[in-house]
């Protein structure tokens, strides 16, 4: 073998390696949004407790009250309750090293008052944005953005 298809022959390794990584945690990130849309599904808890560390933490906003794991998947038992029917549909997931971001679409069909909001039967359809950080192959933290005013002036009728 020469040298130039011995390069040829580590780098292809090299790159087809890193692509095989990279596609890993698109499919990991997804354990996230199968959760969201079967937020009282044992399995999919235990997918979600088997993608994320035990350090996990939802952040939402920077006042620094952010969710452990536990509490997350306590919460997400809480949507199962509220809105049975809850879906949280990729639209579209972007890759950079160790970094996933999500755009997504939330529906659901409260069935009693969510946020305050007696939604009458009314259904809300809303984008969300999740940027997933991994460490060896495992989501470390999530920061999201859901459009819940939406999700509320939808509810609300108006």
């Amino acid at each position: 073998m020469t040298m130039k298809s011995l390069f040829g022959a580590t780098s292809l390794a090299f790159v087809l390696s890193a692509t095989a990584g990279l596609a890993d945690n698109k499919e990991t990130a997804s354990v996230f949004y199968d959760l969201l849309s079967n937020p009282g599904d044992a399995a999919m808890v235990e997918a979600f407790q088997n993608a994320s560390t035990s350090e996990w933490i939802s952040i939402g906003n920077y006042t620094g009250e952010n969710k452990s794991r536990d509490a997350f998947i306590g919460q997400m038992g809480g949507f199962a309750q509220l809105m049975p029917d809850l879906d949280w549909a990729i639209q579209d997931m972007h890759e950079d090293g160790d970094t996933v971001v999500v755009r997504s679409r939330a529906t659901g069909t409260p069935v009693a008052p969510f946020f305050g909001v007696d939604g009458q039967g009314r259904s809300f359809d809303i984008l969300t944005i999740d940027i997933h950080e991994f460490e060896e192959g495992k989501i470390v933290r999530t920061y999201h953005v859901e459009d819940w005013a939406t999700a509320l002036q939808q509810l609300s009728g108006k």
